[in-house]
């Protein structure tokens, strides 16, 4: 089956012996796109990596540029400001919202329900226009920075913010209405693509699929980071692990997100005209209007774009709790302005690794729902 069949939602390969409709034996390929995503950031300063960032996973971006700057900034051993962490925060959970949207909008379409998927998307859609508004992209957002973020937020911005999530809110209750009370899709998800949390564990499933197995690990509340110990929100799990609790876990997230986003705007607020990057012209470069009228900050820039950063030397790793699971980046630096090494653990690349053992014994017509609730992005697997 293949490429790039199941519904077209990620670049791979199935190789399966079936018994009639039942699924005997299966062997899932991943790694068509070619991209070299660890060497190319290893070419560059540590500035340049960032876009290529962008491109594990089109719908949360900004938390694939927050693992990687993270990472980096533990290595220079400096400090966010409070605005930038809580922007950093919103941010974040915007990011995810998109991503579970896309990933139960598109599940509904990839099973024939038209309905369901239009109401995802139209919420999407709302979300990538705030996107949108704090960084100009909608999908490749480069937002995040090693010290700080690309710039703070518009005037008007958290007014908008309000009046978007209020109307993702009515957007998705109605796609509660019609998904989780339709005969079909429930008797495609309930018992289907099952594993045990045992074996999950196992496999180093993390993420939406092994909540909802039952276990309530979230980066988020296991390993605080950011401002996330100050927030107050719940961690969904599910009951047995199989399709339609990962749906359910993933619709209560969005949820969630909403939650921590609320939790947000009134600091926000309060914190306006705040610094948003941190004070040190080794890593944030000056701005534009004083890199225009001043020679020492013209000088720094240029340096600045051409050199890098220089990180000192040392090895890293942090990690975020990504739309798919634990996403995070292993750092090396020489002291140059260059990374001398950028490994990155993508939640995608080891959640397909049991997707053989949720499907044997199962019928074809399965595949598609637990390829769904995988989530499998392309990105993620090919580095």
């Amino acid at each position: 089956m293949g490429p790039s069949h199941p519904a077209t939602h990620g670049t791979v390969k199935i190789l399966l012996e079936i018994d009639g409709e039942e699924i005997v034996d299966m062997d899932v390929m991943v790694g068509y796109l070619h991209r070299g995503f660890e060497k190319e950031c290893e070419s560059g300063t540590w500035y340049q990596a960032i876009p290529y960032t962008d491109r594990l996973n089109y719908n949360s971006a900004i938390l694939a540029n927050l693992a990687y700057c993270m990472a980096v900034e533990k290595l220079l051993d400096c400090e966010m400001t409070p605005r930038c962490q809580w922007m950093r925060v919103m941010a974040g959970e915007l990011s995810r919202v998109g991503d579970h949207l896309t990933r139960v909008g598109a599940a509904c379409l990839e099973l024939g329900a038209m309905t369901p998927f239009l109401y995802g998307i139209e919420a999407r859609e709302l979300i990538w226009d705030l996107q949108e508004g704090l960084c100009g992209a909608r999908v490749t957002s480069n937002y995040v920075r090693i010290g700080g973020m690309q710039r703070d937020i518009p005037e008007g911005y958290l007014t908008r913010l309000s009046e978007s999530l209020n109307e993702v809110e009515k957007l998705t209750s109605d796609f509660d209405k019609v998904v989780t009370s339709n005969r079909i899709f429930v008797d495609r998800f309930r018992n289907t693509g099952t594993l045990s949390k045992e074996r999950l564990i196992e496999m180093a499933v993390t993420g939406p699929l092994l909540r909802a197995a039952g276990v309530p690990l979230d980066l988020r509340k296991a390993q605080p980071y950011l401002t996330y110990d100050e927030i107050d929100f719940d961690v969904p799990v599910g009951a047995i692990g199989d399709n339609f609790d990962r749906f359910l876990v993933c619709q209560e997230e969005i949820n969630q997100s909403i939650r921590i986003i609320r939790q947000c705007i009134p600091v926000l607020e309060k914190t306006q005209g705040d610094p948003v990057n941190i004070d040190d012209p080794r890593v944030r470069w000056p701005a534009k209007d004083r890199v225009f009228g001043r020679m020492e900050e013209l000088i720094q820039q240029f340096k600045g774009v051409t050199e890098g950063p220089r990180v000192p030397e040392g090895e890293a790793y942090a990690a975020v709790e990504s739309a798919n699971g634990e996403l995070g980046f292993y750092v090396v630096s020489d002291g140059t302005g260059k990374p001398y090494k950028v490994r990155c653990r993508p939640p995608s690349f080891v959640n397909v690794a049991p997707m053989k053992e949720m499907l044997i014994g199962g019928m074809l017509a399965d595949i598609v729902p637990t390829f769904d609730m995988i989530n499998m992005i392309g990105g993620e697997c090919d580095r």
